[in-house]
């Protein structure tokens, strides 16, 4: 069973030097840091508590992540990152992830989350997680 969605969320983030590699720029790698807090802002505002999923033996990681990078982020920028949930299937969440700078386009993603069970092994999402990410 599939189910199409349009639901975003959007937060922001301010690049530290931490975030950024000898040149200056973000390190392509903490971007997938910025999706992950970004998706799990998404989940706490629909109710979502992934530690809670958790201790009941639902959890969720990526199944695949493909980024496109289009501009750098510097030190400093404030970046706004929106996560859009794009299609909940029976075990995955897919998502469309975007990060700008103002109104530049700096980095899409489109990542897959998959459920599964403490043993790694797919499991369905529970309804009540598909019903908080359809309202």
């Amino acid at each position: 069973m599939c189910s199409l969605l349009i639901m975003e969320y959007f937060i922001e983030k301010k690049v530290y030097y931490h975030d950024t590699d000898c040149g200056g720029v973000v390190y392509y790698a903490n971007y997938l840091k910025y999706f992950e807090e970004a998706r799990t802002e998404l989940f706490l505002a629909k109710g979502i508590e992934l530690g809670k999923l958790a201790k009941r033996n639902v959890l969720f990681v990526v199944g695949q992540a493909i980024l496109n990078y289009k501009a750098p982020a510097r030190y400093q920028d404030i970046l706004k990152i929106s996560s859009r949930v794009e299609r909940i299937k029976n075990v995955s969440i897919q998502f469309v992830q975007i990060v700008k700078r103002d109104n530049t386009f700096l980095v899409n993603a489109d990542i897959t989350l998959v459920c599964i069970d403490n043993n790694f092994k797919p499991i369905s999402i529970p309804a009540e997680i598909k019903q908080s990410l359809n309202a």
